[in-house]
């Protein structure tokens, strides 16, 4: 019996495997043609853009893309490949030799476990990685016109300095915010009073001034200035700009604790980087919380019908959890919930879910 067990346990376990992977593929081949229609589209009106430059620009980013669905990769994977085998009449056979739902649901446990640890330790650097080429090859791509000047953007940051104080606004950033692109300054004297705006295709931070590549310089009175270079004073370093410009999302896994010890030493809020690090912590849990749901919705035999109603729970239930890592993401964003908290809360939840719902299917 224990061999047949451990070849019972190899075979659901590969099964699994495989069904995650075809799922995993199939959302990253849908994800990346997707993507690259997109770019194409807004690269449309750039003359004799490279099409080699969008297609790497665009395959760059889906990996990280991918990476937030990877939880409903597995919850996908792990009810197809239940249905099939209930389809197959192969969890008949193995509940007819005596196994209960446990030992077949434990090979898909362990190997979600795994695939959470390898998604953390070497996806996500990996993908971290991808992610800000992809911006070096978005600035090459969209800094060739000159229309992308002043349009606005998500990253705002206010330095003040001993000339006065100045607001930046950057549409993108890379480097972990030390390059900037898309770039509107906005400078105030020492006693308030507006001075000059400034607007730029780049800027660079350097040791106590930002540098800005293809400025136009609009002050009071005085005709618009264009220059190739300015430098405009700063007190900033690149660990304060990284709190405004760099997002957790794009630091990888191995780098979160240091850059949360950055930001603490220099007084600077950081919540974000510590939920990253902790979601990161929790994936291996999740995903196997995700197995567990599919297994409570899956495993129903054929014959008995309701597979149909069964599948929509169990959608409706990865739908509900993604919910709620998402208002918990932001509460803690907001610090009004500790980032463990934030993190944990949605594995605990789901886990739980699952386990008690295949704990009344099976054992009453």
């Amino acid at each position: 019996m224990p061999i047949f067990l451990g070849t019972l346990a190899r075979y659901f376990g590969l099964r699994f495997l495989i069904a995650v992977l075809v799922v995993f593929a199939g959302i990253f081949a849908l994800v990346a043609l997707i993507d690259y229609v997109e770019m194409m589209r807004r690269a449309a009106d750039i003359a004799n853009a490279p099409v080699a430059l969008i297609a790497k620009t665009s395959i760059y980013r889906v990996p990280q893309i991918v990476e937030r669905i990877l939880p409903f990769c597995v919850l996908i994977g792990a009810m197809s490949c239940y249905l099939h085998l209930s389809r197959r009449l192969e969890l008949v056979v193995a509940r007819s030799a005596g196994l209960s739902a446990w030992q077949f649901v434990a090979p898909a446990l362990l190997v979600a476990f795994v695939l959470g640890i390898a998604a953390t330790t070497v996806y996500n650097p990996v993908s971290a990685l991808l992610q800000e080429r992809s911006k070096r090859f978005e600035a090459e791509l969209f800094g060739l016109r000159g229309n992308s000047l002043g349009r606005g953007g998500p990253f705002w940051i206010s330095q003040r300095t001993d000339e006065g104080q100045a607001i930046i606004n950057a549409t993108s950033s890379r480097d972990q915010g030390v390059n900037l692109n898309g770039v509107s300054v906005y400078t105030f004297d020492p006693e308030g009073r507006f001075k000059q705006r400034i607007e730029a295709r780049a800027a660079l931070l350097q040791p106590g001034a930002w540098l800005f590549r293809d400025a136009r310089v609009y002050a009071l009175g005085v005709l618009p200035a264009r220059q190739t270079e300015y430098y405009l004073k700063t007190s900033l370093t690149p660990e304060q700009v990284r709190e405004s410009f760099a997002t957790p999302e794009t630091v990888p896994f191995w780098e979160l604790p240091e850059y949360i010890q950055i930001a603490e030493h220099a007084g600077l809020i950081a919540s974000g980087y510590r939920l990253q690090f902790q979601k990161l912590l929790a994936r291996p849990f999740l995903l196997s919380a995700m197995v567990l749901l599919a297994a409570a919705v899956s495993l129903r035999f054929f014959r008995f019908g309701g597979i149909q109603k069964m599948v929509l729970s169990g959608v409706a239930a990865g739908f509900l959890l993604y919910v709620l890592s998402k208002v918990t993401e932001d509460l803690s964003k907001a610090e009004l919930m500790h980032p463990v908290a934030a993190a944990w809360l949605p594995v605990l939840a789901g886990g739980l879910t699952g386990f008690i719902a295949l704990l009344y299917q099976e054992d009453g």
